[in-house]
């Protein structure tokens, strides 16, 4: 015979709520494209940190319409730039990989930067005369 049972009815006639199967443990949500370059950012930073010294300070400056730079100062004196499309992530990244920010690159982060011969040269030569940049590779 076939199970003829009928849903239980509360005092008023209503059917009462049938259990339901327990839910599955929901994902995580995706990152957002935002949060995806700040990691990448922050990744980057600290491998900029690790190979100079295994520490570095920055300073973000708003450098062209929706473009910022984070400039970099390694330990041992190198320095970077990287370039971040927004204010927020440049600052999510440096939080992220514990970038020491400052707000202005000059005082006591500038003379933490160790210029070598290449710079020298360069800035002399755009000033002086020297030698300019290199030819343009031919195509």
């Amino acid at each position: 015979m076939a199970d003829t049972t009928q849903p239980e009815t509360n005092e008023s006639g209503e059917t009462a709520a049938q259990p339901s199967a327990p839910e599955a443990p929901s994902k995580p949500p995706k990152p957002s494209k935002d949060e995806k370059r700040a990691e990448r950012l922050a990744r980057e930073i600290t491998a900029f940190a690790t190979s100079h010294g295994g520490g570095a300070e920055g300073q973000i400056a708003h450098i062209g319409r929706g473009v910022v730079r984070i400039a970099l100062v390694g330990a041992d004196g190198e320095w970077g730039v990287l370039v971040a499309p927004s204010q927020d992530g440049a600052r999510r990244a440096a939080e992220i990989a514990g970038l020491t920010l400052h707000d202005d690159f000059d005082g006591e982060l500038a003379a933490k930067v160790r210029t070598g011969p290449y710079e020298w040269t360069r800035m002399a030569g755009i000033q002086l005369g020297g030698p300019g940049n290199p030819p343009a590779p031919a195509s």
